[in-house]
C-alpha cells in the first residue's frame, strides 16, 4: 500500500464546519463524518493534531456581543473552541480514537492546560490533540493560533478543512466563473487577498516556510488524498 507522504499534520477545523445544514451549534452527523474522516488517516500512522474554531457557537450570540468589548467578545470566542473541542473528543472517543484536548486558558476542570512538550509525546503515543481556545490571547483568531501550534508542533503541512474544495479567485458560491488555484505562493495570497487565512496567519506560514493546504472536509475522501499526496484542494507555498 502506499505510504502517506506527510508523518504529522496539523488540521484546522472551522467551528462553522460543525454546524451541517443547522444555523447554529453542532450537527451531530456533521461531527461524525469529520471524525471518520480525521480516523480514516490516523489509523494510516499519521500523527493528527487539530485547532478548532468557534463560529458555530459564537455565531449563536454574535448579536448580544455586538458593541462589546473586543477582548471581552474574543475570549467567549475562545470558550466556544473549548466547547467545540469537546464535543470532538467524544465523537472521537466513539469511534475509538484517543485524544486528549489541550486548552490555551485555564479551564482545568475539563481540559488540560496547553504544554508543549506534553502535547508532542502524545502525538509521538498516537494519540489525537485537539488544542482549543486559540492563542489564549484576544485579536488574534483561530487560523493564527492554527499556524503557532502546527510550528510548535513540527508538523510537515498545515491542513484547513473548508466548505469549498481549495482556494477560488473569486468566491465560487457569489461567481460561479471562479476559477480553483492549485497552487498559489503566499505572496500571491497576501497580495490578492484572496480571504486563504487572516494575514498574521499567512505571513507566519510564509516565515516559517509551512506549506498551507486548503480542502474541502465535505468532500468525500478529500482529507485522505491530501495526505496521500494525491492532487486535492489548493497549496500555498513559498
Amino acid at each position: 500500500m502506499t505510504q502517506p507522504v506527510y508523518k504529522r499534520i496539523l488540521v484546522k477545523l472551522s467551528g462553522e464546519a460543525l454546524m451541517g445544514s443547522d444555523a447554529y451549534g453542532i450537527n451531530r452527523a456533521t461531527i461524525d463524518r469529520i471524525v471518520a474522516q480525521l480516523a480514516e488517516v490516523q489509523r494510516l500512522g499519521v500523527e493528527l493534531a487539530v485547532v478548532i474554531g468557534g463560529g458555530n457557537i459564537f455565531r449563536g450570540v454574535a448579536l448580544g456581543a455586538e458593541g462589546m468589548d473586543r477582548a471581552t467578545a474574543d475570549y467567549m470566542g475562545m470558550l466556544a473552541t473549548v466547547m467545540n473541542a469537546l464535543a470532538l473528543q467524544d465523537a472521537m472517543k466513539r469511534v475509538g480514537l484517543v485524544s486528549r484536548v489541550q486548552s490555551a486558558l485555564h479551564v482545568d476542570q475539563v481540559a488540560e492546560p496547553y504544554i508543549r512538550g506534553k502535547a508532542l509525546r502524545y502525538l509521538e503515543d498516537g494519540r489525537v490533540v485537539i488544542f482549543a481556545a486559540g492563542t489564549g490571547n484576544p485579536f488574534f483568531t483561530t487560523d493564527t493560533a492554527a499556524a503557532l501550534r502546527g510550528m510548535e508542533m513540527n508538523v510537515d503541512v498545515v491542513l484547513k478543512a473548508t466548505k469549498v474544495d481549495g482556494i477560488y479567485t473569486a468566491d465560487p458560491v457569489k461567481n460561479p466563473e471562479a476559477k480553483r488555484y492549485e497552487s498559489l505562493t503566499f505572496e500571491e495570497a497576501i497580495v490578492n487577498n484572496l480571504q486563504v487565512m487572516d494575514a498574521t496567519a499567512l505571513t507566519l506560514c510564509r516565515d516559517q516556510n509551512m506549506p498551507l493546504c486548503v480542502f474541502s472536509i465535505f468532500k468525500e475522501g478529500a482529507l485522505k488524498r491530501v495526505v496521500m499526496g494525491e492532487p486535492e484542494g489548493t497549496f500555498v507555498r513559498n
